[in-house]
């Protein structure tokens, strides 16, 4: 089975073909940037897709980072998700980017537990535990850091993702010393397309997954009453 993967969420603009037969990629790339995804990312696609054999018509679905991340480079990735889809006809599947930067861990048996983190300001993260089997501790959140440093205690874990130095520091300074994995801009989009692979489109859809409340409300003063 052939794969597309796509994944704006945080700081890469990232795609590639991967091939389940082989388990590799097939062609990949990934730039680091902080804005412009947008303009960025159908480029990247499709010179992708120019190292594909058969191109488009090779894919049996695509897979696609839904977030926690940038809510605009989560609507840029899902947007052209979607796109593709529609036109290919093949499923869309949806990505938990904290599952995603957590997934290259599992199996490895010297923590019980892998914490994903990224950044998401104001003294909080976005933060997802799973054990080392892969079942679920604590689910998606957006958490006080010092809430984590509670409830991850003197657990054997490993601390992933995009603020793991951030988290780590934070639990240093209460005394703990968990194991910790460099800062990454963004998940690899290769673990993307396997997540994609084991998923369906039930299980995952590509819906983005918002855990901050929007910062705007709407407007009531001044509003016309409905009779």
């Amino acid at each position: 089975m052939r794969i597309l993967a796509i994944d704006t969420a945080l700081g890469l603009c990232s795609a590639c073909v991967f091939d389940s037969d082989t388990d590799t990629a097939i062609a990949l790339e990934s730039i680091e940037m902080v804005r412009g995804h947008a303009e960025a990312l159908m480029p990247l696609i499709e010179r992708v897709i120019n190292q594909v054999e058969g191109g488009f018509d090779t894919l049996d679905r695509v897979a696609v980072s839904v977030g926690p991340g940038s809510f605009t480079g989560l609507r840029v990735a899902l947007a052209a998700g979607r796109a593709i889809g529609l036109a290919t006809e093949i499923p869309v599947i949806g990505v938990n980017t904290l599952s995603a930067f957590a997934a290259p861990y599992l199996g490895i048996e010297s923590v019980d537990h892998i914490a994903s983190v990224i950044d998401a300001r104001h003294e909080h993260v976005y933060m997802q535990m799973i054990r080392n089997d892969g079942k679920l501790v604590l689910p998606p959140q957006i958490t006080p850091i010092v809430d984590v440093v509670a409830a991850i205690g003197s657990a054997k874990v490993r601390i992933v993702g995009s603020a793991a130095s951030l988290l780590v520091a934070a639990m240093r300074e209460q005394g703990h010393h968990p194991d910790v994995e460099p800062d990454l801009a963004g998940p690899d989009i290769a673990w993307i397309a396997r997540l994609g692979l084991i998923a369906t489109p039930e299980q995952a859809p590509p819906s983005p997954l918002y855990l901050r409340p929007p910062d705007a409300t709407p407007q009531t003063n001044g509003r016309i009453a409905l009779a």
